[in-house]
């Protein structure tokens, strides 16, 4: 056997037979950003949408709802999936439900316009 020849099995030797201990330290940093990013970005972003559901689902009468588009309205009649949402006295607009954005309730006080 020639010198060249054994230095490359004496190299490659070890490598091969690294046994399990090499390879879980191996995947260990990409199992820590994979669990990472479970926590910091897709659980948050699920207890959020889980939020908005159950409060689109508890929306009643009288209540004040932003919608996707911005505006503001009062909910007049309130169905299965559409919801009647005066938006002007005497204009009423039927919307989907889950265009609604954000749901404020008949306590919450408006933000006042005038500078004090």
């Amino acid at each position: 056997m020639s010198l060249p020849t054994a230095l490359v099995m004496a190299v490659a030797a070890p490598a091969a037979g690294g046994g399990l201990q090499d390879m879980v330290l191996q995947f260990a940093p990409l199992l820590f950003l994979l669990v990472a990013g479970y926590f910091l970005l897709i659980r948050p972003q699920q207890q959020r949408q889980k939020e908005h559901q159950n409060r689109v689902k508890a929306i009643k009468r009288g209540d004040t709802v932003v919608m996707s588009s911005g505006m503001l309205g009062k909910v007049v009649r309130v169905e299965e999936e559409e919801l009647g949402v005066e938006i002007a006295q005497n204009v009423t607009v039927k919307v989907i439900k889950t265009m609604v954005q954000d749901v404020r309730t008949r306590g919450e006080p408006a933000a006042a316009n005038d500078k004090s």
